[in-house]
């Protein structure tokens, strides 16, 4: 049962490793471990999330916790509701991406402060496994709130577009449908999968997996469209492509958007997370922002937004951060301020693109080793000479190509992310430094 209190949330199969009576034994624990009054709840469209749901709330209402449920809604929508109702906290239901039998919870502390393994959801699993509950008081209740337009209006309120376009967007049967409807007026949007589905009957909900978007590409390249939107399972996720059927590699929309921003917040501190091209920071600095690094994960991104008052981040995994959301993701706004930049000019959104992805990039590989501490070493000592960054795993740039490698959390995996300024360049010193990851 341990397995399913992860890094990041607490996640697992239906019937297997989650059922009713421990969603009850984890809301139970959430209030004990918080000391929580008011939290704030939401779920997706898989079919066991309202069974699962119930439970949940029962077992916060047991300890007298005041429940104010959301319902169907997408991610974002709690992290706003958690900021805007003065919560003490959240959960969504959802297993994000995952396939249809799974579920799970994503926590937080009041202004949307993320739970993770190291802040919390192992200590909750510790009052679970060990039934070390507060007594309960009872005197709790379930109240119903509809948040969704309120999300609307404020996300909106950074709506730009200024001219006519055309959007095509894969909901894939889950809960963009909800977040999407930010952007419904403003663009013409060109639905694909827009029925809600916890089955996912049509593909995975995943906008890093390339077989995701086979149906839009398809769509894109015979239709006339300004750009197209995959969004994740839960839509705090949101891919990109243009109106060529090109898919746009996650951080050069985190580039596009924090030039959008700077121009609103002259100045503003943009994080991007260290496996981004180099193109990101040089397109911060050149529009006159501070960029900063960030290790990967959304718990310490969000930290270190709230640490040095940032106003955007962007992760690779599709992950777009805002100060507005209570630094959290919004991914219908990182939608909207693509809509505003394209709007604002006559040029094609590939066009847009071409300038700044003038690097050659790697993409992320993952590499099996027996031993991560032996490799680390190997790369040290061969790389030391670089410029070293201990910021998440190893990072070491030189004057025409970096790279860094980080240990999975869960698996025996190295995972290496390498970019350069020519081609061969990047295939040299990729399979250079995969030969010694793999030795």
């Amino acid at each position: 049962m341990g397995s399913i209190f992860k890094a990041y949330d607490i996640r697992g199969i239906y019937g297997k490793d989650l059922n009713e009576e421990l969603a009850g034994k984890i809301g139970r624990a959430f209030a004990t471990f918080l000391k929580c009054k008011k939290v704030v709840l939401g779920h997706d469209m898989r079919p066991h999330s309202i069974p699962l749901f119930k439970a949940l709330a029962d077992g916060l209402v047991m300890q007298g916790v005041e429940v104010i449920n959301i319902g169907l809604c997408s991610t974002p929508m709690t992290y706003y509701a958690n900021g805007k109702l003065g919560a003490d906290a959240s959960i969504m239901l959802t297993a994000s991406h995952n396939p249809g039998e799974w579920n799970g919870f994503k926590l937080c502390r009041e202004q949307a402060i993320p739970i993770s393994g190291v802040t919390g959801i192992k200590d909750i699993e510790k009052i679970v496994l060990s039934n070390a509950f507060a007594p309960a008081t009872g005197g709790g209740s379930v109240k119903e709130v509809d948040i969704l337009q309120d999300y609307i209006d404020h996300i909106r309120q950074f709506a730009d577009v200024k001219r006519p376009l055309r959007v095509a967007i894969d909901y894939a049967n889950a809960m963009g449908i909800v977040e999407g409807k930010v952007l419904e007026g403003l663009v013409e949007i060109d639905p694909l999968f827009d029925t809600l589905d916890g089955t996912f009957p049509n593909h995975e909900a995943n906008p890093l997996v390339e077989e995701t978007w086979h149906a839009l590409q398809h769509k894109v390249k015979a239709g006339n469209y300004d750009f197209a939107i995959a969004f994740d399972g839960d839509a705090d996720r949101a891919g990109f492509m243009d109106e060529k059927g090109n898919i746009i590699p996650m951080d050069m929309i985190t580039a596009l958007i924090a030039e959008m921003v700077l121009k609103r917040d002259k100045g503003a501190t943009i994080f991007y997370d260290l496996r981004s091209s180099w193109a990101v920071k040089e397109l911060i600095e050149a529009n006159g922002g501070k960029p900063m690094m960030s290790r990967v994960g959304h718990a310490f991104i969000k930290q270190q937004m709230r640490d040095n008052n940032a106003v955007f981040a962007g992760e690779l995994s599709g992950h777009y951060y805002f100060k507005e959301n209570y630094f959290a993701e919004s991914s219908s706004l990182a939608a909207l301020y693509v809509a505003n930049l394209l709007s604002d000019t006559d040029a094609t959104l590939s066009e847009l693109i071409k300038p700044i992805q003038k690097y050659f990039a790697s993409g992320e590989i993952n590499s099996e080793v027996e031993n991560t501490a032996e490799v680390f070493k190997r790369l040290r000592a061969k790389y030391g000479h670089g410029q070293v960054i201990e910021l998440d795993g190893l990072s070491v740039e030189f004057d025409s190509w970096w790279f860094n490698v980080r240990a999975s959390n869960t698996e025996p995996l190295i995972r290496l992310n390498l970019e350069a300024k020519s081609r061969d360049e990047m295939i040299a010193k990729r399979d250079e430094v995969l030969g010694l990851i793999r030795s």
